[in-house]
C-alpha cells in the first residue's frame, strides 16, 4: 500500500478528494491527514496580498473575519472530519489530526514514523510565500526526504 501524508488547511472539496486520490491510479494508498487551520498559519496582511493576486478583493477586505486562536481550532476540527470522511467514502484508508504550530515539525516527525512514500500539500495559493519559497511544499522539500506534491485547492470549501 502507499502512503502519502496530506497536509491541508481546509476541508477537501469533492474535486480535491478526486484529485489526490487518483493520483497513483489503481494503487491502494493510505492517507495520514495534516491540518493546521488557515487562521494560524500565516498573518492577515499576507492573506489579504494573496487575495489582491487573485484578484478577489472583496476577500481581501474579509481577512480579518478568518477565525484565529480557539476558534480556528474549532472550524479546522470540522475540516477535519468532513475530509476524512470523504476520503474514506472514495474507498482509502484515512487518518488524520489538527496541527497548531510547528507544521514542518509535526510533519517531518509523521513522515520519519509512519515511513511515508510522499507528501502532497494541497492548499490555496500562497503567492508571497511561494516567491520566497517559504510555503510548505518548498519548505518540506529541503526537510522530510521524500517527494513533495504541491497542488492547489480546486475551488473554495
Amino acid at each position: 500500500m502507499f502512503t502519502s501524508v496530506l497536509m491541508i488547511e481546509k476541508a477537501l472539496t469533492s474535486a480535491d478528494v478526486e484529485f489526490v486520490t487518483t493520483l497513483h491510479g489503481d494503487e491502494a494508498v493510505s492517507f495520514y491527514v495534516l491540518l493546521q487551520p488557515r487562521g494560524d498559519q500565516a498573518d492577515r496582511l499576507l492573506r489579504a496580498i494573496d487575495d489582491i493576486a487573485l484578484g478577489e478583493l472583496d476577500e481581501a477586505v474579509r481577512e480579518g473575519e478568518t477565525p484565529e486562536g480557539e476558534e480556528a481550532l474549532t472550524t479546522g476540527q470540522r475540516a477535519l472530519e468532513v475530509s476524512l470522511t470523504a476520503l474514506r467514502a472514495s474507498g482509502h484508508e484515512a487518518v488524520g489530526r489538527l496541527i497548531d504550530e510547528h507544521p514542518l515539525d509535526a510533519l517531518k516527525t509523521l513522515v520519519e514514523e509512519i515511513g511515508a512514500d510522499e507528501v502532497i500539500v494541497l492548499t490555496d495559493p500562497h503567492y508571497v510565500e511561494e516567491f520566497f519559497h517559504r510555503d510548505w511544499a518548498s519548505r518540506a522539500r529541503h526537510k522530510v526526504g521524500v517527494p513533495v506534491l504541491k497542488l492547489f485547492s480546486h475551488s473554495k470549501a
